[in-house]
């Protein structure tokens, strides 16, 4: 005979694993489910503020700048085929190197609440199973707010300007944070089929290194080898970089050409990024729920 369980309690499964009866005792409330995301998110805000986290995301693009203008700015501008402007030209990828971190840092954070059973303890609390990642996600994009904005600050202390219009720079802001929740998406997906916070960051920097080396962030297509051009053209960063490039304004510092075929590559990837992930997550916050 079939045990009736109270509904949003947790009992031991059949299997010995915890499960619970969810579904009919969530709280559907929209007040309800605010309170829940708003509790798990400010969990990780305050303590980012105490721990550093937030420091590291504001020192972060002024290291990547010194990092990447002082060395190559002078070779750039005279080798670089036109490039009046390095600063011009470099922004964007100081923008998707900010975004990045955030991401290798959201999917610590998500491999460290795995690590420690957080999830599986959320997976029997009666609340929607969409909840803690939601929060994580806010929490992610809030320091990718931050970091943005660190970032065009380094960006205008090295020359950087807008060029185009007010909507060219507000589409520009929204660009980067749809890139950095996509990225984030991503990474706290990863992080939390992990249990090792410290090996998930390490395998993500891999490629942050390739398609960020290899990419039009540092120099134009042309600057590298003619067999590995298509894929320098073609590859997400360099997407997401062109679009960056086209609304923030062009290395001579004119407005850039602004139009589906500039954008739409960028943001069909984002796009993608978002909708693939946000639903793996989906799948796998349920079958720990299961």
């Amino acid at each position: 005979m079939q045990t009736e369980f109270p509904a949003g309690t947790a009992h031991i499964g059949n299997d010995g694993g915890v499960q619970t009866t969810d579904e009919p005792g969530i709280d559907r409330a929209p007040t309800a489910a605010f309170t829940q995301w708003w509790v798990l998110a400010q969990r990780l805000i305050r303590p980012a503020w105490r721990t550093g986290e937030i420091v590291t995301a504001l020192l972060a693009p002024a290291v990547f700048t010194i990092g990447f203008y002082v060395p190559l700015e002078l070779v750039m501008t005279v080798y670089g085929h036109g490039l009046s402007s390095y600063a011009q030209f470099l922004m964007p990828m100081i923008v998707m190197q900010a975004v990045a971190f955030c991401a290798v840092t959201a999917a610590f954070r998500s491999a460290t609440d795995a690590r420690d059973g957080l999830d599986l303890r959320f997976a029997t609390l009666p609340m929607p199973r969409w909840i803690p990642f939601a929060a994580r996600i806010t929490v992610a994009a809030h320091r990718a707010v931050i970091a943005v904005g660190a970032a065009l600050v380094c960006g205008t202390l090295i020359g950087f300007r807008f060029s185009g219009n007010w909507w060219h720079t507000v589409a520009f802001l929204a660009f980067a944070l749809l890139i950095a929740t996509a990225l984030c998406c991503a990474a706290d997906l990863l992080g939390s089929m992990s249990t090792s916070p410290e090996a998930t960051t390490q395998l993500l920097v891999l490629p942050q290194l390739i398609f960020g080396m290899v990419s039009t962030g540092f120099a134009p297509a042309s600057q590298f080898p003619g067999w590995i051009q298509g894929f320098v053209r073609n590859q997400p960063v360099s997407q997401f970089v062109d679009g960056l490039r086209a609304l923030a304004g062009d290395a001579t510092g004119n407005a850039g050409s602004v139009d589906i075929a500039t954008l739409g590559p960028g943001l069909a990837w984002a796009l993608g990024i978002l909708v693939v992930c946000g639903g793996l997550a989906w799948r796998h916050a349920a079958r720990r729920t299961a």
